[in-house]
């Protein structure tokens, strides 16, 4: 294996991740802001699964996301 192509292949996984699901976060609380669905003073439980196929890995990761 090639520590130096697979840290950076994992790197590249997660930016690509954290980037899409950021603009999402951001699209969905600006749209249940505009319909009045929320206030902008809540506090979201945001939880994020990690699958990789052929591994055993299942990763739950969850935390609060403040709006205020």
């Amino acid at each position: 294996m090639n520590e130096e192509a697979f840290n950076l292949s994992v790197r590249k996984f997660l930016k690509h991740f954290g980037v899409t699901a950021q603009r999402e976060i951001e699209r969905s609380v600006d749209t249940a802001l505009a319909a009045g669905k929320l206030k902008g003073t809540e506090t979201l439980k945001a939880r994020a699964r990690l699958e990789i196929q052929g591994l055993p890995t299942d990763l739950v990761v969850e935390q609060d996301i403040t709006l205020a």
